[in-house]
């Protein structure tokens, strides 16, 4: 079995990992990046308009033999989680390549077309499920259902010509998905040649995270001593996060008050698991309707994931009659909303990476609140796991070899691991 990582082995973001066997040929996951060369925040709009070509050259692309060819030379690609920088390039794929992921990670890329005018369309998509193996070609995989900010997020063990490779995918140990994680480490696959391991913290000494019980509670006690509104901006996909602050308005008495985009995802995922949506039943969240995004929806004709909530409306004026009753998910692009919400200041809950603030749409909303008497808290836990989780993996996995990826401190791998490390260079064939 043959190994390329063509992005990931030395920055955070853009993981890109392609796999061979006899004729076979998979790709793990086709991100986008998230830092630039300068090592700021990534931004693609400026590159959309080049081509796969321009784009290769520039490095923003991976040049991966066969991915984008009339006739494919992929037998399928696996996408691990619905994160960007795990799928974000994938639309520029030949579309007659496979595309296996989980069938809420579907689901969430669906809504990302409508509400993110995203293009990942995926024509035919082939489903997995945890610990269910299926095939392509040489490649026998076997899918592990994760602990991390993405809802139905996946690590693989991927077997062929007698070696067994396991890739982490994005992983941590204190989420809502921790049990799931330890009866992992209690029983985990055997004889692993080579594990792939992300180490988004790799460089974070002795840093105990918070749970996400840990993120409630503390929203619990800042809603119960608040007088005014808390405003919450978090990512509408980190379902985890969600069910926190819901919680948290519970325990505090207080409405939780979602925007349509994130009243449509928290739909989607309880179909597959306990998720809160006033659809069904969920008395105290109740949806916001932006008026920018709502336009946008009716004018595309996705009006039915408009009215379907509509008997559960929350307008503005009623929240301004009593702001202290209410905690709502924001966004930057929700400001001309928020505008019209009549109250004397508040509380912004800041629930998100803490390098997201140095871009400047975010830095200008902070910044906006603060002028309008808001104090802005950071409230907030790693979707990724600490070194004394990503050691105790690769303990239980005791893999031959390890190779660093979506990491910027591949270099720290051998102070952690007692297994050998193998520090790969982008586009480098490893075989093992």
């Amino acid at each position: 079995m043959k190994i390329i990582i063509h992005r990931g082995t030395s920055e955070i973001g853009g993981t890109c990992i392609e796999l061979q066997s006899g004729s076979s040929r998979i790709m793990l996951d086709f991100g986008m990046p998230l830092v630039n060369k300068q090592g700021g925040n990534f931004e693609f709009d400026r590159y959309k308009k080049l081509s796969n070509q321009e784009l290769i050259k520039k490095g923003l692309l991976p040049n991966v033999e066969g991915a984008y060819s009339a006739k494919p030379g992929i037998d399928g690609l696996i996408i691990s989680h619905a994160h960007a920088d795990h799928f974000g390039m994938m639309h520029y794929l030949n579309p007659q390549i496979p595309v296996w992921l989980g069938k809420a990670t579907y689901k969430i890329l669906e809504l990302n077309n409508i509400f993110l005018n995203q293009n990942n369309n995926i024509p035919n998509p082939r489903y997995f499920k945890h610990e269910e193996p299926f095939t392509i070609g040489d490649f026998k995989i076997t899918p592990y259902l994760n602990d991390h900010s993405a809802y139905d997020s996946y690590s693989f063990l991927i077997e062929a010509e007698g070696k067994r490779l396991f890739y982490s995918g994005d992983f941590r140990a204190h989420g809502r998905k921790e049990k799931l994680y330890k009866q992992f480490i209690d029983d985990p696959p055997e004889n692993i040649d080579c594990l792939i391991i992300e180490g988004t913290n790799i460089s974070r000494l002795d840093i105990k995270m918070k749970t996400e019980d840990d993120i409630k509670d503390e929203l619990t006690a800042l809603f119960k001593k608040s007088n005014s509104i808390n405003y919450v901006y978090t990512s509408s996909q980190n379902a985890d996060r969600l069910v926190s602050i819901y919680k948290a308005c519970v325990s505090s008495k207080k409405t939780f008050a979602v925007d349509i985009y994130t009243a449509n995802v928290l739909h989607e995922l309880s179909e597959f698991a306990k998720f809160p949506t006033p659809l069904k039943g969920y008395s105290n969240i109740k949806v916001l309707y932006p008026h920018t995004m709502t336009s946008m929806l009716i004018e595309n004709k996705y009006s039915d994931h408009v009215y379907k909530f509509q008997p559960y409306k929350i307008d503005k004026k009623l929240i301004s009659e009593n702001p202290s009753g209410y905690v709502v998910n924001v966004r930057p692009s929700m400001k001309i909303d928020l505008q019209k919400i009549e109250t004397t200041g508040g509380n912004l809950i800041y629930s998100m990476w803490s390098g997201y603030k140095k871009q400047e749409t975010t830095k200008k909303f902070l910044d906006w609140l603060e002028s309008k008497n808001f104090t802005v808290y950071d409230i907030h836990t790693s979707g990724h796991a600490n070194r004394e989780t990503l050691k105790q993996l690769a303990d239980a996995l005791n893999p031959k070899s390890i190779i660093p990826v979506h990491t910027f401190e591949k270099k720290r791998y051998k102070e952690v691991f007692d297994q050998k490390v193998i520090e790969a260079n982008d586009n480098e064939v490893i075989g093992i």
